[in-house]
């Protein structure tokens, strides 16, 4: 009788419970062994700052199937026939024996376990700066569901109403809503000079604005230089002045964890992640790595990339499973396809960024189309703002950008797919997407979008973003500004010195726009904008723009009320 495949998996978090189930199912008889240091399995971390605001109510839940089991060793053993081994860490990989030395941390007892195919999802660990203080009382990381818990006791204690969040990216965004919905008053200090780096810096824009409005202090370009406390934190000093805080939280992102895939000798990536090809596998055919420890491959440049994600981890294992059990699969990489919630704000990317695909160097054209998620009769309409890269040569979308409080999950995940099948903007365009008013306007957001792309690429319209009009302004360029919103829209929000002639006036009023200077004209959302172009290169005027996503993606200052 042929011996059953002896299956070893170092992690039990996401990729390698994921692994162990899929290898059951298609080989009952296999023999699978969960290496896990930590007590708990397969539980959901995306799903920590929901535990901390109380959104989500017990641990339990972030470990459960949706039918409400929870996933520990007895459940893995009789439903999975997976053995587990929880408080057990792995030690060394003998390659050559192919065998794991593991540590029973309860009793401090060393075991060797053999196996005929390694997996390794050992996952990824918070970075954690060498800042004079950090590690203080009240300092913590929201990686696991031991910061989890240690958070939540402060709160529950009343030990946390002045909480410092170091670092601007997803996590640290995320717990900021957590935490303001506990009743905390929330600073957020980024070293850069913007948050979340997965968007261009006029998206970020927008989401530090709307974190502002919900009573968030945001502090980019700032660095923190110690934090200071009597056994527990006081305060946290930074280089443009002190923060009083009873809390501080360590969110400046992740490094995989890869110390046992280096002392094995296996090859490590260029992003500092365990490399494996389009199978998982790594250097050494018998060994594959999964999840957060593991290297991607950006599906726009096929260059190596590395994004942490738990749906990346799940596909991953899934495609380790198949190929262990012989099967063909294969992970072509990912799109760092990302999303998150802030307060009633959306958050989404997907691609490459502009500054990304410059840095990769293509040549690209971009668009900020503001517009309403649905029909705008609609009462439920809300704002969506989206942003698109597209390479001028091939007309190809690179990538897309959401925020807002429309619905943006949906238009990111259209453009995923276009990304993936390599679709021009053209071919975006003209996509059967379905309609009704309840759920998007008669051209939904991302076909404008598209269509705005393709008049630029065109040369139907000559499109300037609002950073490039407020350069002008700044560096003294003589040009009009026109906005041709109503006197009502006017009234009501500005944009300091530009013109108002509203579009219904403009052929009456062409006289009062001079000869010989560029225009930049404006609306709400800037389809009027388009309109007036138009209008003004009919009349004759040669250096007539349009300023991207009007007043609504204006991220600089602006006047309220009834002009003087």
């Amino acid at each position: 009788m042929e011996r059953a495949l002896k299956v070893v998996v170092i992690g039990g978090v996401a990729a390698g419970p994921k692994v162990a189930s899929k290898v059951i199912r298609l080989m009952p008889d296999a023999d699978v062994t969960v290496i896990e240091k930590g007590k708990l399995l397969s539980y959901a971390g995306c799903g920590l700052p929901y535990y901390v605001s109380g959104e989500v109510l017990s641990q339990e839940e972030l470990m459960s199937t949706p039918t409400g089991v929870v996933r520990d060793p007895v459940f893995f053993q009789k439903v999975k026939n997976v053995h587990v081994l929880n408080f057990t860490e792995a030690l060394e990989i003998d390659r050559e024996a192919k065998r794991v030395l593991i540590k029973a941390l309860e009793t401090g007892e060393e075991s060797w376990v053999d196996y005929d195919k390694l997996v390794l999802a050992t996952g990824a660990h918070p970075v954690v700066p060498p800042i004079p203080g950090v590690n203080l009382k009240n300092v913590y990381t929201l990686h696991g569901v031991n910061d989890a818990e240690g958070i939540k006791a402060a709160l529950a204690r009343h030990q946390a109403r002045d909480v410092v969040v170091i670092g601007g990216g997803l996590i640290g965004v995320e717990v900021t809503e957590a935490l303001t919905r506990t009743g905390c008053r929330v600073t957020i200090v980024e070293m850069l000079p913007q948050t979340l780096r997965m968007l261009d810096w006029e998206m970020a824009r927008q989401v530090e604005q709307h974190l502002e409005s919900n009573g968030v202090k945001v502090l980019t370009g700032t660095s923190v230089t110690k934090i200071e406390g009597d056994d527990t934190v006081q305060k946290v000093v930074t280089d443009k002045g002190e923060i009083s805080a009873d809390m501080v939280i360590v969110a400046i992102g992740v490094r995989p964890v890869t110390n046992l895939a280096r002392e094995a000798g296996l090859a490590i990536g260029e992003t500092n992640a365990i490399k494996v090809d389009d199978h998982m596998r790594t250097s050494d055919p018998d060994i594959f790595a999964a999840g957060d420890c593991a290297e991607s491959i950006d599906l726009v440049t096929g260059k190596p990339t590395y994004v942490p994600l738990g749906s990346t981890a799940n596909k991953q294992g899934r495609v380790v499973a198949n190929v262990l059990c012989g099967r063909e699969d294969s992970f072509p990489g990912v799109l760092g396809s990302t999303i998150c919630k802030v307060f009633d704000f959306t958050v989404a990317k997907t691609g490459l960024t502009e500054a990304g695909a410059k840095a990769a160097g293509y040549d690209v054209v971009t668009v900020l189309a503001p517009a309403p998620d649905r029909a705008h009769f609609m009462k439920d309409a809300k704002p969506l703002l989206l942003k698109l890269i597209v390479e001028k040569g091939t007309r190809r979308l690179l990538g897309a950008q959401a925020t807002g409080p429309g619905d943006a999950d949906k238009r990111i995940d259209v453009a995923a797919m276009a990304i993936t099948a390599g679709m021009t903007v053209d071919q975006l365009a003209n996509a059967d997407l379905t309609y009704a008013p309840p759920y998007s306007p008669a051209m939904d957001n991302i076909i404008t979008a598209a269509n705005v792309a393709r008049n630029k690429l065109n040369g139907d319209m000559v499109g300037v973003t609002p950073m490039e009009v407020h350069a002008m302004r700044e560096q003294g360029e003589d040009f009009v500004f026109l906005d041709v919103r109503s006197p009502g829209e006017y009234e009501q929000i500005r944009i300091p010195g530009a013109q108002l002639i509203p579009l219904g006036a403009l052929r009456n009023r062409v006289d009062e726009i001079p000869k010989g200077k560029p225009v930049v004209a404006f609306c709400k959302i800037s389809l009027r904008g388009y309109e007036a172009a138009l209008i003004l290169q009919h009349a004759g005027y040669d250096d007539v723009r349009v300023m991207d996503g009007g007043i609504v993606m204006w991220p600089y200052e602006k006047e309220t009320g009834s002009p003087a």
